[in-house]
């Protein structure tokens, strides 16, 4: 019965303004302000604090919010839980992934997910690994996959797996001469390697220093299809995860040759879900396909 002024209330805050909302919901300003103002009164007690025409939660305006989130979430649960009871193959998921694993290992994913169920829209959000997991806990997004997440109250694991760093050269290389390879012999070659903002780059600057080897990078970027790409052109090497590398390496574009050094870890990816409440059912059924195809990627 209240769906309307929690839409209306929950979209302000992501705007930032009364105009901005209408704007996103397709009515006249007055009709949000309206909302607000009768929420308010409802409540005896202002949502936001208006300062130089911007809005600004309130500690009442902070709690709201949570419960409006909630409850929107538990209705959309309820909504698809319904179409499931009825046999209708429809939903929504969105998950909340890094540029680099949107950029490789998903689109083949979701190709398949989508042949599968193509009464289920599915949303991907490209975020900072700092922002994927808030996605979740906002109620922005259902899933979150990640490398090297850090352990946070409020999250369950779905899935995890480990995939071991390598050196990513092109057919050809002196460096396929060998199954593995060290970092020691990758520096004698221009290295390609993630910028220090990826998760990746702690983990490889870490064991440079334990293996006593200095590395300068010819170029440093946070996107892992660039740096395929120069490595595909001949530019260079660069030192990626087998997964990041999987479509290449099955297509014969790149090889992938794993770093031996007792000093590198390998990358955790995990797949997670709020603690608080199970997901949706389009939700769990595209993280099943998820894990499935992971498995797959696994036993290969």
């Amino acid at each position: 019965m209240h769906a309307k002024v929690i839409r209306y209330f929950v979209e302000v805050v992501r705007a930032g303004s009364i105009r901005k909302a209408a704007e996103q919901l397709h009515v006249v300003p007055t009709a949000v302000n309206r909302q607000i103002l009768n929420l308010e009164e409802e409540l005896g007690a202002p949502l936001f604090e208006r300062i130089h025409n911007t809005l600004k939660l309130t500690p009442v305006g902070e709690i709201v919010l949570a419960h409006a989130r909630g409850t929107l979430h538990e209705f959309d649960l309820v909504r698809q839980r319904i179409e499931a009871v009825r046999g209708l193959r429809q939903g929504e998921v969105t998950l909340a992934t890094t540029a680099g694993l949107a950029d490789s290992f998903l689109p083949a994913v979701v190709q398949r997910f989508r042949e599968a169920h193509p009464g289920i829209q599915l949303k991907l959000l490209g975020l900072p690994i700092a922002a994927v997991l808030r996605s979740v806990s906002e109620g922005d997004a259902d899933l979150a996959l990640a490398y090297d997440v850090p352990g946070t109250a409020g999250f369950r694991t779905l899935f995890a797996s480990e995939w071991p760093i390598g050196a990513v050269v092109p057919p050809g290389h002196p460096l396929t001469a060998h199954a593995t390879t060290v970092l020691a012999e990758c520096v004698g070659y221009p290295l390609i390697l993630p910028a220090p903002s990826l998760s990746i780059r702690p983990i490889l600057d870490a064991a440079f220093g334990l293996s006593g080897v200095s590395a300068s990078p010819v170029v440093e970027t946070t996107s892992t299809a660039l740096m395929r790409r120069l490595v595909r052109q001949g530019g260079g090497i660069t030192l990626l995860n087998r997964l990041d590398v999987d479509e290449d390496r099955q297509e014969g574009s790149l090889v992938f040759v794993p770093l031996r050094d007792a000093a590198l870890r390998a990358q955790t990816l995990t797949l997670e879900t709020r603690a608080s409440q199970p997901p949706s059912p389009a939700a769990e059924l595209f993280a099943n396909h998820l894990v499935a195809c992971l498995d797959e990627l696994l036993a290969s």
